[in-house]
């Protein structure tokens, strides 16, 4: 191989450091996310009142789900939860039976230790006898 000229050498060092600024400015950005900026009100005309924001706060659970009752729907209601998602979690428990704690989710292929970790103050695991509700006796039907 022929060897390099001062000229080659600093172009190809030139080169190396280009990459590398890249490669860190990528890093950075990938690691500190620029949070959003806020929404941007809409120019009024002269004299208009503006509207005054909304009072209600953010849908959300209002209670822990409880991962041995809750069917598809409601598990898709969580953040990061889909329907995709919440079919697995459904299927998991009919596979391998009720969730003892919350912490049995991260089995469910999907579910890693950063969803869980939003998860895990939405979620509960009931007692596994609770899993299925009890049928109630008919009217008129002797109790046992």
């Amino acid at each position: 191989m022929p060897a390099w000229t001062p000229a080659e050498r600093r172009g190809a060092l030139l080169v190396v450091a280009l990459l590398a600024l890249g490669a860190g400015r990528d890093l950075w950005r990938a690691t500190h996310p620029r949070p959003a900026p806020p929404p941007r009100a809409p120019a009024a005309a002269p004299g208009a009142v503006a509207p005054s924001p909304p009072a209600t706060p953010a849908p959300g659970p209002a209670r822990a789900v409880d991962l041995n009752r809750a069917g598809p729907a409601e598990l898709d209601a969580l953040p990061g939860i889909g329907p995709v998602l919440a079919g697995r979690i459904v299927a998991h428990r009919a596979a391998h039976g009720p969730f003892r704690e919350p912490e049995d989710l991260l089995a469910v292929p999907g579910i890693g230790p950063r969803l869980f970790e939003r998860l895990q103050p939405l979620v509960r695991a009931g007692p596994p006898g609770d899993s299925l509700p009890t049928p109630r006796p008919a009217r008129g039907s002797p109790s046992p």
